[in-house]
């Protein structure tokens, strides 16, 4: 009778031993990875992860806090994940500042003890504009062990760069679309969510624990669900009392088939497609790359001699995908683009690119 079937989590664990079994590897992996002692089932997307993270450090810390009802995020985080954070603290009467920047893309350190006697500091690793930043790790020292902090994260990049878990992250979170979800358009993705013990009980989301049944035998269950919704209600620490499951299923395939050696081979690739990137693009005349002297992953930044609306056109009729037109997210920089390289990214893909914008300079120049 298929109208009785469904891929939603069951709430009766007794009959879905092999699925509870594949999602309690799949909270190991993600421990593993990103070095963290909790994780959970996963969350809708990475934003939701980071509004869900923030929210859990204001209940954990606030009774404690000199700046009570307050959290802190990077001025470069992407509006839309903004909005989402907005969405989540503004009912709860949550107030949102921001940490600056310096010019070379790094996190200002001296602005960052502002948040000191904060609930928490939300920041991103790479950061939005593709810059390693190198001031995270001091992050923790600078704030304080009353402070929770927040480190959002692209998995594959954990391949060659420290996990947040070892520089003092309290919560770590991030978009788990790279892990063995292929692009689906705006479809069904889902957010890595892991902390450290303090957070547990008024943590989101649903965890699996491993346990044993009344024969002695090993099983699995649904654990701590006193903290959903679905039975605590208005009291409940979130309303998420779900999870992705089937992306989530296909993260954990993916990191089970890569293991540590092939992640680290897989961020390779990323980022040696990201250093031929930089490399020619510095031979073409008038486009330079404003925080060249910093590391980056598998994203750069570079400043074009005209907006980038005009050269994305440009590259659209030569039959090429440009960058992201980063003016989407600060206004002010309409001659900047953000490029991305992956895995998939091939020598002639780069070749094209590059050919392709020598050609718009030299039309813009003209």
């Amino acid at each position: 009778r298929g109208e009785f079937l469904t891929s939603y989590t069951p709430y009766q664990p007794e009959v879905s031993q092999g699925m509870l079994q594949a999602m309690w590897e799949f909270q190991s992996l993600v421990s593993e990875l990103i070095e963290m002692p909790i994780t959970n089932l996963s969350l809708y997307d990475g934003s939701t992860a980071a509004a869900e993270a923030l929210t859990c450090a204001v209940r954990v810390h606030n009774r404690k806090a000199e700046q009570k009802d307050t959290v802190y995020i990077s001025e470069l985080t992407p509006p839309d994940r903004v909005s989402v954070i907005h969405n989540y603290c503004q009912g709860a009467g949550i107030e949102i500042k921001t940490l600056r920047h310096d010019e070379n893309g790094c996190i200002n350190l001296n602005d960052a003890e502002r948040a000191r006697g904060s609930c928490a500091v939300y920041v991103e690793q790479p950061n939005p504009i593709g810059v390693v930043d190198d001031g995270y790790p001091s992050l923790k020292e600078i704030i304080g062990d009353n402070t929770a902090l927040i480190v959002g994260i692209q998995p594959i990049s954990l391949g060659l760069l420290e996990a947040p878990g070892n520089y003092g992250a309290d919560i770590v979170i991030g978009e788990g679309q790279p892990l063995g979800s292929p692009i689906t358009g705006g479809g069904p993705i889902y957010g890595i969510f892991g902390c450290t013990k303090p957070y547990l009980r008024l943590m989101p989301g649903r965890i699996v624990g491993r346990s044993i049944d009344v024969d002695g035998k090993e099983a699995y269950c649904l654990t701590l669900s006193t903290r959903e919704q679905h039975i605590r209600r208005h009291r409940a620490t979130s309303n998420i009392c779900t999870n992705e499951t089937l992306i989530a299923l296909m993260g954990a395939m993916h990191m089970s088939l890569l293991g540590p050696e092939g992640l680290e081979h897989l961020a390779i690739r990323n980022m040696a497609a990201c250093t031929q990137l930089e490399r020619q693009i510095k031979t073409i005349d008038s486009i330079s790359l404003p925080y060249e002297q910093q590391s980056h992953f598998n994203e750069f930044v570079v400043e074009l001699p005209a907006t980038t609306s005009s050269c994305l056109s440009f590259l659209e009729n030569q039959g090429v995908v440009g960058g992201f037109d980063v003016s989407n997210w600060y206004p002010e920089k309409t001659n900047q683009m953000l490029l991305t390289v992956t895995d998939q990214t091939s020598q002639k893909d780069i070749d094209r690119l590059v050919q392709s914008l020598s050609m718009w300079v030299e039309e813009v120049k003209a």
